[in-house]
């Protein structure tokens, strides 16, 4: 089937793509630019940055603006995929949503409006599973955002690699926190992946952080 891929270029839906790219054909990426960092639905660090992914993945992007207000976001959303619909004649849309039933029955609501397929790949995996599979695909990402204890300034812009996912496995256990961020605890883009023909340099970068919070903006970057 061809697909729209929703690609924040976090870590989660880029799983999820090259998961459906085994039997499907990957025909577009859609992104939501929320001017709302506590956006209901989407993830929000570093989404400029998908940009230079797409470009890397060579797959056309469309990229919807929103203000990220509760209700009206839902609306951009139907937008976007409609117009993937008619520009790239797809006939399902892929979703990294791995247990909020938020996202996922909204998203599904629009699909089913549009007559098309939904398909969530992550959908119940548990959390160590899905670290698993980032370390079996060899997918890198790095950390841009956290939310929450025991987490500090020095994990933005740590990558997620095996000594950093069994730290997390350790927090898991002694702060009852997400290890994979499902919980919203952290957000991660993705910086080099199997799909990816250049890797992503981060060339210059500032943390912003205060009481267990925090954000990575990235200023510069590059294809490599």
């Amino acid at each position: 089937m061809k697909l729209g891929i929703l690609f924040s270029g976090g870590k989660d839906s880029y799983l999820a793509m090259q998961m459906a790219a085994d039997n499907n054909e990957i025909s577009c990426l859609l992104t939501m630019n929320s001017h709302n960092q506590d956006s209901w639905m989407f993830h929000t660090p570093a989404i400029t940055w998908t940009k230079l992914q797409a470009e890397s993945l060579d797959i056309p992007q469309i990229i919807q603006e929103t203000e990220g207000i509760q209700d009206k976001e839902l609306d951009d959303l139907f937008e976007l995929i409609k117009n993937a619909k008619k520009e790239y004649s797809i006939q399902g849309i892929v979703t990294g949503a791995l247990a909020s039933t938020y996202q996922s029955t909204r998203i599904q609501k629009i699909c089913n409006k549009l007559d098309l397929w939904c398909f969530n790949p992550l959908w119940q995996l548990s959390q160590e599973r899905l670290l698993e599979k980032l370390q079996a695909y060899q997918i890198s990402s790095i950390i841009t955002g956290v939310a929450a204890e025991p987490f500090d300034s020095s994990w933005l812009g740590k990558e997620l690699d095996s000594s950093t996912i069994n730290e997390l496995l350790l927090y898991s256990k002694k702060y009852r926190i997400n290890p994979a961020g499902e919980g919203g605890e952290f957000e991660s883009l993705v910086i080099n992946a199997p799909m990816f023909s250049k890797k992503l340099k981060i060339l210059s970068s500032k943390i912003h952080f205060s009481n267990f919070s925090g954000r990575l903006e990235i200023k510069e970057a590059k294809l490599e």
